[in-house]
């Protein structure tokens, strides 16, 4: 049942967020940011190509934490590790000093979010506890929340766990986080992916599709690839289809 109003006792569901990609347009977002550096350094590189490479290798990067390699850092090191080896590949490099290419990390910080988000989040509020299952650090996830209008009940996520998803204690952490149990907490994304390991432990799950968060000629995760809990065109429909059910 939706919580009542004073609600925090009545509340027995939450909400689990993927964020770059489902909540923020990272591509837009990071690409306007370089694009600005690039246009006051005379630099004639598209903005949009290294924004694309510079997330080619977040999952890599992560990937090394996962197996093993290597111990935990959080995301922010990693994006500032992957943007030195972007500006190398794009032979920029020498155009941005440490204290620069400190500012250019913080662009995953300040990203735009979906025209849906703000709405579709008021809308679910009522209906539950609202945390991000980011592979953000806390302090980006915070300083990305103050920027984008992203209002939760909590952070959450690989820092708590100090891991990156899909591993399931990423999903785990954050659902005791909340003080609740996986059957008791929807897990919303963008990326199936995702949805699968949220689902494997025992939580619900919801799709958002976002089908230009890679661009125009995006070819993944255009639409669910299993019988998801929820499928929704966005936040908004997501909230009304969760407000029938009861």
């Amino acid at each position: 049942m939706p919580a009542t109003k004073g609600g925090d006792d009545a509340m027995r569901k939450g909400f689990l967020f993927d964020v770059f990609g489902t909540l923020v347009d990272w591509r837009s977002g990071v690409a306007d940011r370089l694009g600005a550096e690039f246009d006051r350094r005379g630099i004639d590189a598209d903005p949009t190509d290294v924004a694309d490479h510079w997330r080619s290798l977040y999952a890599p990067s992560m990937e090394r934490i996962r197996s093993g390699a290597r111990n935990y850092v959080p995301l922010d090191l990693l994006h500032r590790e992957n943007l030195d080896e972007t500006l190398a590949e794009f032979g920029i490099g020498e155009t941005f000093d440490a204290d620069a290419r400190a500012d250019l990390g913080r662009a995953w910080e300040a990203l735009p979010p979906w025209p849906d988000v703000h709405e579709g989040m008021r809308r679910l509020r009522p209906l539950g506890y609202l945390a991000p299952c980011s592979n953000g650090s806390v302090a980006l996830s915070v300083r990305l929340a103050r920027f984008a209008g992203l209002h939760w009940d909590a952070i959450a996520g690989a820092e708590l766990a100090r891991d990156y998803k899909p591993k399931p204690e990423v999903y785990l952490a954050s659902v005791r986080a909340l003080g609740l149990d996986p059957h008791e907490v929807v897990m919303v994304a963008a990326h199936n992916s995702d949805l699968a390991a949220a689902r494997a432990l025992g939580l619900g799950t919801a799709f958002v599709a976002r089908p230009t968060e890679h661009g125009p000629a995006q070819t993944s995760d255009l639409s669910p690839e299993d019988d998801w809990d929820h499928v929704a065109r966005d936040l908004g429909e997501l909230a009304a289809r969760i407000e029938a059910r009861g």
